[in-house]
Formats: structure tokens, sequence, C-alpha cells
């Protein structure tokens, strides 16, 4: 073990949420260590956002040259080089990669040290032979996929988001056991990439977002072929030539490929988290609204923190350590602005409060505003008049937004500003949008 090396900030794991707060104290003069026992840039660039939404785009190209007649273009069918949708998975990872780099980092003045990191103190961690001793540390250690305990589960080959995009050969028959987001978008963009996808949901799909905007994208996928299983839970899953699900009614499901997006689990064991004073549960570690830990000196962020699942949390949350820990100020997160998107075709967005959870808390104060995207113009210039927008209004602001239909993502960014700012729903009524774009559905229900 080498002599020990100071900091005022060491943080452990690479992600979008430690490289966030690595780079913005660097360049405010902190002295910074980054510890990273993997591949810089973590889940989000290597095995989750980027990828995902890469291949979501080879698979809209192919499905476009599927869907043109309405418009006087005869439909052809795609012949899909699946190695080739994959090489483009890899080159978007590559040509974001120098952002998250080793180098990148080391040229802002942080000291990079790629080993995995374990507390021995609760003010010193050890990493590759190196003792690190900081003012401040900050846990970005992210997740990884959840393995749900089904019988026989084990004795298969399966996929996870960390290994799906590795595969050049294109699955006959994906089996998806999970309806959240990667297993929805995943069963959208292998399905127009030539496979068979059948999607088994132990409860319902998509059942974080809204049931009437969730039913639009469900919809959107089941009339592509999709097969989606809802309410059912997986029995036991069999080997053999390729794998079989069982289900608890006595039918089976089989198929050549079993891709696992049943959730994320936060794995914290190896951080010698005990020898630090830091209590954490089965859902993360235990933060306050400051993201500090049951050790003062230390913060923790993104999934590791147990909230909210989103590369933009970590960022967000990357800012409120920074004003914690370096500047003192009491800083503290907030999660009612916080958006979420299923990047599906269409689109499916939400943010701050589902109609349901509104009603519960607010009852009769309540007012839901929708507009069907059959509405807006646009939409109907581009043949998309598929989906609608929700807003709910509380005493004249937005407190929640709920959107289904075509570029929801981007949509819905005005509804996390309103409500990030409380502004009122005059404020967005009195916005001149220009004409015709989809973006006048947002104004149309603030004059509503």
């Amino acid at each position: 073990m080498t002599a020990p090396v100071t900091a005022d900030l060491c943080v452990i794991g690479a992600g979008s949420g430690g490289l966030s707060v690595a780079a913005g104290a660097a360049q405010l003069g902190a002295r910074v260590v980054l510890i990273e026992a993997g591949a810089m840039g973590g889940d989000c660039l290597n095995t989750g956002c980027v990828p995902s939404k890469a291949l979501l785009a080879a698979a809209k190209h192919a499905h476009a040259m599927t869907t043109g007649r309405r418009f006087g273009v005869a439909p052809a069918i795609p012949q899909i080089d699946f190695a080739a949708a994959k090489d483009h998975v890899a080159a978007t990872i590559a040509a974001i990669a120098p952002h998250d780099s080793q180098e990148r980092f080391e040229g802002l003045g942080v000291q990079v040290i790629r080993a995995p990191a374990r507390f021995v103190s609760p003010r010193e961690v050890a990493a590759g032979g190196t003792r690190i001793r900081a003012r401040r540390f900050v846990l970005a250690t992210g997740s990884r996929p959840a393995i749900p305990p089904v019988p026989g589960i084990d004795s298969v080959p399966y996929l996870t988001n960390e290994t799906i995009f590795d595969l050049r050969t294109r699955p006959e028959h994906l089996i998806v056991l999970g309806g959240g987001p990667i297993g929805i978008e995943m069963a959208q963009a292998h399905r127009r990439l030539g496979s068979e996808v059948t999607v088994i949901e132990a409860e319902r799909a998509l059942g974080r977002d809204d049931p009437e905007t969730a039913a639009v994208v469900l919809a959107a996928l089941r009339a592509e072929g999709v097969v989606i299983r809802e309410q059912t839970a997986a029995a036991r899953i069999a080997g053999g030539a390729g794998v079989t699900v069982h289900l608890p009614d006595g039918s089976a499901v089989a198929g050549t490929h079993l891709l696992v997006a049943a959730g994320r689990q936060v794995e914290t064991e190896a951080l010698g988290l005990t020898e630090a004073g830091i209590k954490a549960g089965p859902k993360g570690i235990a933060v306050d609204a400051r993201l500090r830990t049951t050790n003062r000196r230390v913060y923790a962020i993104g999934d590791a923190a147990g909230g909210l699942q989103f590369t933009h949390v970590a960022g967000y949350q990357a800012g409120v350590v920074i004003r914690s820990a370096l500047f003192g100020m009491p800083a503290r997160q907030r999660t009612d602005h916080i958006p979420w998107v299923t990047y599906t075709d269409p689109e499916l967005a939400q943010i701050g409060l589902t109609e349901s959870a509104a009603r519960d808390r607010h009852g009769a104060r309540l007012e839901v505003v929708r507009v069907p995207f059959s509405q807006n113009d646009r939409a109907r210039a581009e043949g998309r008049t598929e989906g609608l927008l929700k807003v709910m209004v509380v005493r004249g602001r937005p407190v929640g937004a709920s959107m289904a239909g075509p570029g929801a993502g981007e949509l819905v960014q005005l509804w996390a500003l309103a409500i990030a700012a409380r502004l009122k729903m005059s404020a967005i009524a009195g916005m001149v949008a220009p004409y015709p774009t989809l973006g006048e559905i947002n104004k149309a229900a603030a004059s509503a």
C-alpha cells in the first residue's frame, strides 16, 4: 500500500452521476479522485441509454420502409443486416466515449484510479493498492440487472441489458421477461428488426406510467406484432433447443433467446459500508434530503441512492451534492419535477403526478386537461394522430403531465420547466408557438 492520497472529494463510480460530480468539482478547483472498476461512462454509455436508443433508431428506419402507403410511397420489405445495426450501436458508443474517458478527466486534473474501491474506515477508501483519504466521498456505483428467482432460470442462457447489445445474430424469437421501459423498448426494436417477440409481465406492462397513456404505446406494439402477456408471471423456465417459459395456466412460450428485464438492484456488499458506518437496504443506500448517508462525510447519488433510476436524475443529484459537499450550502433534492421517458414509437413521457396519484393527493381540487394528438394540425400532416396529452392542474398550476405520442420526450420538457419553476398554466397559454408544430399541443392544453 502506497502513501495515502489526500483529496477534497473522492468519487466512487464513473457513470453519469459520478462523472458529473468529478467534472464539476474539478473545474471548481477541488482536488478530486475518481475510482472506477469497470468501463468509464458506466451503464448509460455502455449498456443502457446510448446503445438502446441507437438500436431503436436503426429499428425506426426499418419500420419506416413498411409504412409509406398512405403517403403515396410503396411499402418495401427491409433487408436488415442485424450485425450492421449493432455496428451502428458500437459506433454511437465510440463517438460519445471520449467525453467520458479517463484521458478527458485526467486533463481536468482528476486523479483516476481503475480498480474496485472499499472503505477501510469512516474517511478512507482503498483502491488498487492506493489508500484515499478525503474530506467528502460520493458513492455513484449504479445498479445491476435484477434476476428474478424463477425456477430454472439459472439453467438456461439469458441476456440482460449488459449483454444483449453484443449479440450479432438476430434472435428468431426473443422472449422478454419484464414489461418495464427496458423490456418494452427492446421488444419494439427487435420486432422492427425482424424478430418474433413475446413480452411476459407479472403485473401491468409499463406499470409506473399512467394507464391511459401507457395503453397507447402497448396498443402500438401489439399492432406491430409484439405479443404482450400481462398479469402473467413466469412459473418456470426450461432449456433445450432454445428456451421455454412455462406459465401458471399450463401454457408455455418457446423462443430462441431470453432477455431478462425485470428491474434493477443495487449491490453494495463489496464497498465495505459497515466499516464506514453507512446504512444500506435492499433498495439502496439510505440518504437524507441532502443525499448524505449515515456517515455525514459520504453522499450517495443515482441508482445507488435507491430512488428514481434515470441518468438525468443522477446528473441532477450531482449538482445538489456539489453545492452541499463543496460549499456547505443547504441544497436538497426534490423529485416532483423529474420527468421520465420510454423511447418507444410512439414515445411515452411522464412528469410529476399521474392522474390517479393527483386525485389521491388533491381530490376535488384537481382538474385534468386532455388534448388528443388528433387535434394537432402537424400531427395530422405527419399521419401521427395516435396518443394524447393529459395535464393535471391544481389551482391553475400543473402538478403532473402524462403524454403518449410522437416526440413526447421532447414535448414533456415544457412541463418539466413549468413544474420546476412553479409556473401557472396562464404562462404557457401566453406563449406564442410556431404553426404548425407538435408543440402547439402544450399551448392547447394550457389554453383550455
